[in-house]
């Protein structure tokens, strides 16, 4: 079977990784898999392709933005692959009814808005895959998408040298609200206890040019005092080629989640990432969430009731968290590996 991706492609975000992954599993599996493009110096772990008519199955990944599709020759990937043969992944939940989490993070800001994203789902294909372990719409096929790939594993003998207490690799988009009402008031209270802390990814100290013109400031809520208070060292966002190496520096990693993704149970290619670096990570997520994604030891690495204190723990007992993490990798290794994920998607195809 041969299947191309078609993905809005951008080096530090979104779930270009997972690609990544998935050329190479689809590889071991006798599939080959392919992006839509033409080859990139910047994707150098991607196999591109422009030769549509190749392949088997076309599967559009839909993160939050849709405009990119515009730029495509869309009536020519119609007419060369049959509707029965082309899906969408539902990566940010659009398919739904309108759902509104923390009283701020909507996937549509009104109906008329669904509707035309509804609208151009149509045109594309009838079956929508969603990354969730709980589908909420009739008719959407459940396909986590997201997995580990253990050859991404970083080793404590060849990690980098550590140089953050905490680390928080990610983009704020959404995110505010949680890290200032939940993370950085818990960081405040022991902050004389922890050493270096970091933020990777855009927009942690600042509003880009234009989110207030589309309307979308919120998304970016920000208090850079409050980060300088707290001695919080803000940089700029990294390459998927380096994420898990990046995260390897922190001996603690906290991964957030918008809350429209928390609130859908959607997962993302970091529940993952963040497991393939030399670190501990801790997930700002439900504890039931993380046991059903993780296995029993994933509630023990939930960050969600008394952060200060697990942060502490965390810093103070290594071993411990060494031991729970090791068990959270058997269990991804059983559950959630690369190789999983391609033969659910092809289930899925074949449908």
């Amino acid at each position: 079977m041969r299947i191309m991706f078609v993905m809005d492609q951008r080096v530090d975000r979104g779930s270009i990784q997972s690609i990544s992954n998935y050329v190479r599993a689809g590889d071991e599996g006798g599939y080959h898999i392919a992006l839509y493009g033409r080859d990139n110096p910047r994707f150098p772990t991607i196999r591109f392709s422009t030769d549509i008519s190749s392949f088997d199955y076309v599967v559009f990944l839909v993160e939050s933005w849709r405009h990119w599709m515009s730029a495509l020759r869309m009536p020519r990937m119609f007419a060369e692959v049959p509707r029965s043969r082309r899906v969408i992944v539902d990566a940010d939940g659009m398919y739904n009814p309108i759902v509104s989490a923390d009283g701020c993070d909507r996937n549509h800001p009104h109906e008329g808005m669904r509707q035309e994203w509804l609208a151009h789902y149509r045109i594309v294909t009838d079956k929508i895959l969603q990354p969730t372990l709980v589908p909420r719409q009739p008719g959407v096929r459940k396909v986590l998408f997201y997995g580990y790939d253990p050859a991404q594993l970083i080793s404590a003998e060849e990690a980098p040298a550590k140089t953050y207490d905490i680390l928080c690799v990610g983009h704020n988009w959404w995110r505010w609200r949680q890290v200032s009402q939940e993370l950085l008031p818990a960081i405040e209270r022991v902050r004389p206890q922890i050493g270096d802390i970091g933020f990777i990814g855009s927009w942690w100290d600042m509003v880009p040019a234009g989110a207030a013109e589309l309307g979308i400031e919120s998304a970016f809520g920000t208090d850079p005092q409050w980060l300088q208070r707290l001695n919080i060292q803000v940089r700029p966002s990294v390459s998927y080629t380096q994420v898990m190496k990046v995260m390897s520096t922190g001996r603690l990693n906290i991964m957030t989640q918008r809350p429209l993704l928390r609130e859908l149970k959607i997962l993302t290619s970091k529940y993952f990432e963040i497991f393939s670096a030399d670190t501990t990570p801790l997930v700002m997520i439900d504890a039931d969430h993380a046991e059903m994604v993780y296995g029993p030891a994933g509630r023990e690495l939930a960050l969600c009731n008394d952060i200060s204190e697990k942060m502490v723990d965390v810093l103070s007992r290594p071993k411990k968290y060494k031991d729970l993490v090791e068990e959270v990798r058997r269990h991804l290794l059983v559950h959630h590996t690369y190789q999983n994920r391609v033969q659910e998607l092809v289930a899925a195809l074949r449908e």
